[in-house]
């Protein structure tokens, strides 16, 4: 009989715990009993259930004293299906030792099977593996931050592209390349052969013909046509920022680093941490790259302080007012958007950039309408507001809306209202209530947007509430205070 494959699962981005450590624990005395000696363990979960994997999210190292399983077939074959990394049995006090109907059903399906001793409680192999969980993020995250001082030390140098390739190489292991574009003179090229992209530098040894196809087939993906294609001339890059594909055992990713330009890597083992490293050298090779007027960050600086007004600092755009929340690196943003120009500010952050934006993988975005470099504070006002009308529809994108109930009235007479309507307010306060109203009175998602506890937001509504002497649940009242706050 073949192993039932694993389904798909969702693990945390930690390093996990090899099963080894656990079983080389003297204190737990742990045994190895069927299947594999080797596993991931992202965490551990008791259950005494038939079928306890609605409650699982792959990875675990599951516990159980034998309570619910009969049907050893079955019960294993489910555990596999949901993703669950091995399956430890407690002995004593239902059963005297594991059934052997449950080993044989592990070897079948390749599951570890390892016994827990009677002394040993589950909360200690539940510590234990938090323990060394813990133990492995504090050496992933040492690693992290070493290899991004040694890329930013390597980007000062004179051969900055090819030191941090280098420096990129060093950290990950295996090849790294940076791929330009140019204009094959074949009008219509083999999609199979790779056109499309030029070898640039690159690091390590080169890998094998397969490898290089499956890379530019990956490049096409990021970075759709050469920057000087009519189809891409104005427009921003259309599809994912990186893309990844395995081939001859080999890990393959790609990022996209703008104007058809992108770094290649081809690793033989992927960390949790490598994506981060890989994304601080993408963002680094941007910066080094990429020929943009919102690239110039310290002459459009030198042009302010000189000229003294936005518009003497920028070229004549039209500019774009970004306003992001997500949990990515702002930096990747950034290059993604084609812009250097970031502000990182709280949950949220703010971009300037001459390109028009489109959505992001892992970002929500709201973006003001084209504006000229003297307009820009009016444009990132008109981002915050598409930002939180993006947040109220968890939508990836909300762009500023033209006209509307707001456009009728005096600008001067709105924001005096405004301001004598919500004046017994704090700051505080006054955010609290643009975020509730803007989640349409979530309680969860208010106090996630705002970092605080679902009880601090209701608090705060009940002491807006009181202080306003209004109704809250009234949808007139929300709109009138909707319409003030903006």
């Amino acid at each position: 009989m073949e192993p039932i494959q694993p389904g798909p699962s969702t693990v945390p981005p930690v390093p996990p715990v090899p099963l080894g450590a656990l079983l080389r624990d003297r204190s737990l005395g742990l045994r190895h009993l069927a299947g594999p000696a080797e596993a991931d363990v992202h965490g551990v979960h008791a259950s005494e259930m038939a079928d306890p994997t609605p409650y699982l999210l792959g990875g675990e190292l599951l516990l159980t004293a034998g309570a619910g399983p009969g049907r050893y077939g079955e019960y294993v074959a489910s555990l596999v299906r949901s993703g669950v990394a091995a399956l430890g049995f407690g002995v004593a006090p239902v059963h005297a030792a594991v059934p052997a109907g449950l080993a044989e059903a592990c070897g079948r399906a390749g599951l570890p099977l390892l016994e827990v001793p009677p002394g040993t409680p589950f909360t200690a192999v539940a510590r234990t593996v938090g323990r060394l969980m813990a133990q492995a993020r504090t050496a992933e995250l040492r690693r992290i931050t070493e290899a991004q001082q040694a890329l930013a030390a390597a980007a000062a140098r004179p051969d900055a592209v090819e030191a941090v390739l280098r420096r990129l190489t060093a950290a990950l292991g295996g090849w790294s390349a940076l791929q330009t574009p140019y204009r094959d003179p074949d009008p219509d090229p083999d999609p199979d052969t790779g056109a499309g992209a030029a070898p640039g530098p690159s690091a390590g040894p080169t890998p094998s013909a397969e490898v290089l196809a499956a890379v530019a087939a990956l490049a096409r993906r990021v970075a759709p046509g050469p920057a000087d294609s009519p189809a891409a001339a104005g427009a921003p890059a259309a599809g994912a920022t990186t893309a990844t594909d395995t081939v001859g055992g080999l890990h393959l990713a790609v990022y996209a680093l703008g104007d058809g330009r992108s770094l290649a890597r081809a690793t033989p083992g992927r960390a949790p941490g490598d994506h981060t490293i890989a994304s601080v050298a993408a963002v680094l090779l941007t910066l080094l790259t990429a020929p943009r007027p919102a690239g110039d960050a310290a002459g459009a600086l030198t042009r302010l302080l000189l000229g003294g007004s936005p518009a003497e600092a920028l070229t004549p755009g039209p500019w774009y007012a970004v306003h992001a929340a997500g949990a990515g690196d702002p930096g990747a943003l950034a290059a993604a958007l084609g812009t250097v120009l970031l502000d990182r500010r709280g949950h949220r952050v703010r971009l300037v950039t001459d390109r028009a934006p489109g959505p992001q993988p892992g970002w929500r975005l709201g973006v003001s309408a084209p504006a000229a470099p003297g307009g820009l504070p009016a444009a990132d006002a008109q981002a915050g507001r598409a930002l939180d009308r993006a947040e109220a529809a968890r939508a990836p994108l909300a762009r500023h809306a033209q006209g509307g109930l707001a456009a009728l009235l005096d600008p001067a007479e709105a924001r005096a209202y405004a301001q004598a309507l919500l004046a017994p307010l704090s700051p505080a306060l006054r955010e609290t209530l643009r975020r509730w109203l803007a989640h349409h009175g979530s309680w969860d998602r208010t106090a996630a947007a705002l970092g605080v506890h679902r009880n601090t937001v209701r608090q705060r509504i009940a002491r807006t509430a009181a202080l306003l002497e209004a109704d809250l649940d009234d949808p007139d009242t929300r709109m009138e205070l909707w319409f003030a706050l903006r």
